[in-house]
């Protein structure tokens, strides 16, 4: 019997394989490889999808997130919330333009930040928050609005292409949006890209800047903090013959989840309704190391997302930054990531289930 694996890219390009080669190849015979007509059309179709006014392709997510920080004007001795159990990508966006993490604890069954948490951090250094609607599971906007305030909202959606909750998609319920595009997302290029989304005009005007130098005019630099960060041409193109396919993924994806919740004991995963795109499957198990020898015994692969708080992550220690969330250390002793990727089987899928029986 076939291993069933955690995701499988070469199944979820393959079908794709001739439209990918003819993206390829007009963007090579085109002679134009940085910031020309397909990043320029991406990003305007991106925007409509997202329902944002603006969208500025970068080099990858964690560059979108830093550059984000940087069009706020956040920088050091300022100090932005964000949750620790996110794999560190928000953090170490935050220490890259000199700013300090603020850890905050998170809701018990979506994983994501919790905002009564977030009120008892909030304090006069907090300059921006950072939303990670992690595993594809949108957080708690309301929630987390009703306590910021005037406080910027940066929301992680790296995870989370697509998720929508009363009409509003991922990515323009807060000042900026900032996505990923590394191939095992559920937009994923061939290579690594990201974008920022925004409906402020001030910011994307920054972030147009931020991205290449901080050019101003061409070889005019007159923004601090700008860099090289482009989204490129064939990465463009690549993400353009995906788009239209998203939805149809994200649904795939949720039905997958949706089998592993009734399969599991309550708790375990929450529903999985539009504002879960489900990129990945992660469940609660409080046996989970004897869970995932019993799946690998079965050649069913794990993995766990993620097994190191950011606080306790050796490159942050010497900022002091330790400190108790229960939640969050309950949550990483227990949760596990199944397998779940479009092109899973319904029998691959019912192997899984038999497995975790």
């Amino acid at each position: 019997m076939s291993p069933i694996p955690l995701n499988d890219l070469k199944r979820h390009n393959a079908p794709l394989a001739t439209a990918l080669k003819q993206a390829s190849e007009r963007v090579i015979d085109s002679g134009w490889y940085i910031l020309g007509g397909e990043v320029t059309a991406f990003e305007r179709d991106f925007a409509a999808y997202c329902g944002t006014a603006s969208c500025i392709g970068v080099g990858n997510g964690t560059d979108a997130l830093e550059l984000a920080l940087r069009a706020l004007g956040i920088g050091p001795g300022d100090r932005v919330a964000t949750v620790a159990n996110a794999g560190m990508y928000a953090s170490s966006a935050i220490c890259a333009v000199g700013a300090r993490p603020v850890f905050v604890d998170i809701d018990p069954l979506r994983l994501t930040i919790d905002p009564a948490s977030l009120a008892a951090k909030i304090t006069g250094r907090v300059k921006a928050v950072i939303v990670t609607h992690l595993y594809g599971r949108l957080a708690d906007l309301a929630g987390v609005r009703a306590v910021c305030g005037d406080l910027p909202i940066i929301e992680d959606c790296a995870q989370a292409h697509g998720a929508e909750r009363d009409g509003v998609r991922a990515g323009a319920f807060g000042a900026l949006g900032c996505f990923s595009f590394f191939p095992t997302k559920n937009l994923g290029a061939l290579g690594d890209g990201g974008a920022v989304v925004t409906s402020d005009p001030a910011l994307a005007e920054a972030l147009v800047s931020l991205r290449q130098y901080g050019w101003a005019t061409k070889y005019q630099a007159s923004r601090p903090g700008g860099r090289n960060s482009r989204l490129d041409e064939m990465q463009a193109a690549i993400l353009r013959v995906k788009l239209p396919l998203l939805d149809g993924w994200n649904a795939r994806r949720r039905a997958i989840c949706a089998r592993y919740r009734d399969a599991l004991p309550d708790g375990a995963m929450p529903e999985t309704g539009m504002d879960d795109v489900a990129h990945l499957a992660v469940a609660r198990m409080k046996d989970r190391d004897a869970v995932q020898a019993r799946l690998a015994g079965a050649g069913i692969q794990t993995a766990i997302h993620y097994p190191i708080a950011d606080y306790d992550q050796p490159a942050l220690r010497h900022l002091g930054l330790l400190q108790s969330l229960p939640e969050t250390a309950r949550a990483l002793a227990e949760i596990v990531t199944l397998p779940c990727f479009p092109e899973l089987t319904d029998a691959e899928v019912e192997r899984v289930v038999e497995a975790l029986a």
